[in-house]
Parts: C-alpha cells; sequence; structure tokens
C-alpha cells in the first residue's frame, strides 16, 4: 500500500503542474508565451476537476500499468481518488483515506519540508530547476497537441525529460509525459476537464464519522 500512496503523490505533484501552469524564466519565448496563456487561463477557474488515466511503462522491466483517477481543485485545497486511495487536504492538514486498510492517515503540511505540495509552493512547483523550449507538434485526434520539454538541471535528477502537451486551439493541457533515466515512462492524459463547477460545502472537508470502524492513525 505504501506503493500506492507514493504513486499517488507522484500523480499529485503531476496534477499540480498540470493546473498551475509555469512562471519561470523561458529559454524558449514561444514556449514561455504559450505557457503565459495557459497560466492566465488555469489563474481564471474558481476551481478544475481533472479526469485522467495514468500510464507508468518500462519495457526493459516487462512494466506496463494503467490507472485511472481524478482530481478536484480549489485554490489550494484538492481531493484525489486514485488506486483506490483517497487523499483530502483541507488547506492545513492531510487525509489519506484507504479502503483497503481501514485506515486513515491525518498530518499536518511541514513548510520546511522541501517535497511537501503545501499551499505556498503551489504556485512554485516547477518554477525552478528546468530549462524548457519548444518541441515538436502532433495531431492527436484532430486536436493539436503542441509539445513542451524541459530538463532538469539537477544531473541528481532520476528525469531525463518531461513532456508537456498543450492543445493550441483551447489552450488547456492534453497529457504530460516523463521520461526517466533508467527507462521508465509514465504518462497522465486528461480524459476530462471542467472548471467552475458546484461544489458540496464539505468537498474538502474529511468527515470522520463516514468511517466508524476505521483505525485514525494522527502523525502529530
Amino acid at each position: 500500500m505504501n506503493k500506492t500512496i507514493n504513486k499517488m503523490n507522484k500523480f499529485l505533484s503531476i496534477a499540480l503542474l498540470l493546473v498551475i501552469g509555469f512562471t519561470s524564466n523561458a529559454q524558449d519565448k514561444k514556449a514561455k508565451a504559450l505557457l503565459d496563456e495557459v497560466t492566465a487561463k488555469i489563474k481564471s477557474y474558481n476551481n478544475i476537476i481533472i479526469d485522467f488515466k495514468y500510464t507508468l511503462n518500462n519495457s526493459k522491466e516487462n512494466i506496463n500499468q494503467d490507472s485511472k483517477g481524478n482530481v478536484t481543485l480549489q485554490g489550494n485545497k484538492y481531493v484525489l481518488n486514485f488506486m483506490g486511495v483517497t487523499k483530502i487536504f483541507d488547506g492545513k492538514k492531510t487525509y489519506t483515506i484507504v479502503p483497503e486498510d481501514e485506515e486513515v492517515t491525518i498530518s499536518s503540511v511541514n513548510d520546511s519540508d522541501e517535497k511537501a505540495i503545501t499551499p505556498s509552493k503551489m504556485l512554485t512547483f516547477f518554477n525552478s530547476g528546468y530549462k524548457f523550449g519548444w518541441d515538436i507538434i502532433q495531431d492527436i485526434k484532430g486536436r493539436k497537441i503542441q509539445y513542451i520539454k524541459l530538463t532538469p538541471n539537477s544531473t541528481k535528477d532520476q528525469r531525463k525529460e518531461i513532456l508537456l502537451g498543450i492543445d493550441i486551439q483551447t489552450k488547456t493541457i492534453y497529457n504530460l509525459i516523463e521520461i526517466g533515466k533508467n527507462g521508465t515512462k509514465t504518462t497522465l492524459t486528461v480524459n476530462s476537464f471542467k472548471t467552475n463547477q458546484p461544489l458540496s460545502n464539505n468537498q474538502f472537508t474529511f468527515v470522520a464519522s463516514k468511517f466508524p470502524k476505521y483505525y485514525i492513525n494522527k502523525l502529530d
């Protein structure tokens, strides 16, 4: 189950990259101009709901896994459903709900943790550490998808490159592809992208009464 949680955390990093956009110093003016358009559009939405497909592939290790999920974001709050696990962030605490183990883990966000995805870092998560530029354009199911390639500056980064696919007509994200130095390729494809949807008042609230038999694991 820890592997599932790690995959959720990795997906969340990717999802935030998708919905937040970039404000980095561009190495390519065309890339920066397109990313700025995506960023401006994303920031105009009150909330965003994404249904996605997540694929993990490594031909050398004969690994090919597909998963589906969804994430709802509003401001610095989110609800992520992925691989049978639900993760809720209410702006202060994170609640990880694992039905298989009948357990809920509650943790506070540590702003000093460089790896933590916190509200204060959401708009700057990928603002440094990458070189990026204009890449190929593809026609996918009648949509013109322009790719922006990001290359990590750090030699310690296990990712060789990241490709961000943008629908040039709608200025929305179509997919994101991470290629690891070990040959692992992960692809996040947006199947549905909805904005400004009516949400319940407790959309980002953990309601303990819904899990009466669950073990509550408070980490702090």
